[in-house]
């Protein structure tokens, strides 16, 4: 399921900008969590991210240009604006489009499936785990969890387990958002967490891993908020 979010503080125009998605979303027969926010300290907030977010740039309080600066660099951005003179510095922030209001149902909608389309080949990253000469390709989103034990790197998936040199902490800047250091020891992916229970996680395939005493409540912090935008 697709997560969006759209910003934009007069609620006329955030009302309008949703009622569009929707029909985006129907018309393409893409199933979507959609969240609307008047101001960008709420939108950042949420600590699971949006595969899309559509942000206006003149907001209350913080700009959104500054909200784009502090978003996970999972989410794909579509600037919403009345201003042209902010188009340089969308590049900045790796903005996948840049749209001037009033917004056609037919600009927005070329924007939304450039945003998606590069959210899909994000889904399809992988990693490379190399052991005694032996190469392993892993598609990051099949990730289930990664341990290190004896100065090795433990990747497991749905299709097996596979072992590599190196360390937790070089394995942790090479994924993502959806992955949570639960452990000294273990990282998991929240899409993979079906439950809470007496300290550990329990995922999706019933194995239980533990989560270190000072980590539970950031843990189920993190799990309520990806079960609210179900993120997959």
């Amino acid at each position: 399921m697709l997560t969006i979010a759209i910003c934009e503080d007069e609620e006329h125009l955030l009302e309008e900008l949703q009622r569009k998605v929707e029909k985006y979303t129907e018309q393409n027969h893409r199933s979507a969590n959609i969240s609307s926010y008047l101001c960008g300290e709420a939108l950042l907030k949420e600590e699971a991210p949006f595969d899309v977010i559509l942000l206006d740039l003149k907001l209350p309080g913080i700009n959104g240009m500054e909200v784009a600066r502090q978003l996970s660099s999972r989410s794909r951005i579509i600037f919403i604006t009345s201003y042209q003179e902010y188009a340089v510095e969308a590049f900045d922030v790796e903005a996948v489009h840049y749209l001037l209001k009033p917004v056609t149902d037919e600009r927005l909608y070329l924007a939304l499936d450039r945003a998606i389309k590069r959210t899909e080949q994000m889904d399809d990253k992988a990693l490379t785990l190399m052991k005694s000469g032996e190469t392993h390709v892993i598609r990051i989103r099949d990730i289930m969890y990664c341990e290190v034990f004896n100065h090795q790197v433990c990747i497991y998936t749905g299709q097996g387990a596979f072992t590599g040199s190196g360390t937790l902490e070089e394995l942790e800047t090479r994924l993502d958002d959806r992955f949570f250091r639960c452990h000294r020891s273990i990282i998991v992916n929240m899409n993979f967490v079906a439950g809470q229970e007496k300290g550990t996680a329990i995922l999706t395939n019933g194995v239980k891993i533990l989560i270190s005493r000072r980590k539970q409540a950031e843990f189920m912090q993190k799990l309520l908020k990806f079960l609210k935008n179900e993120v997959v």
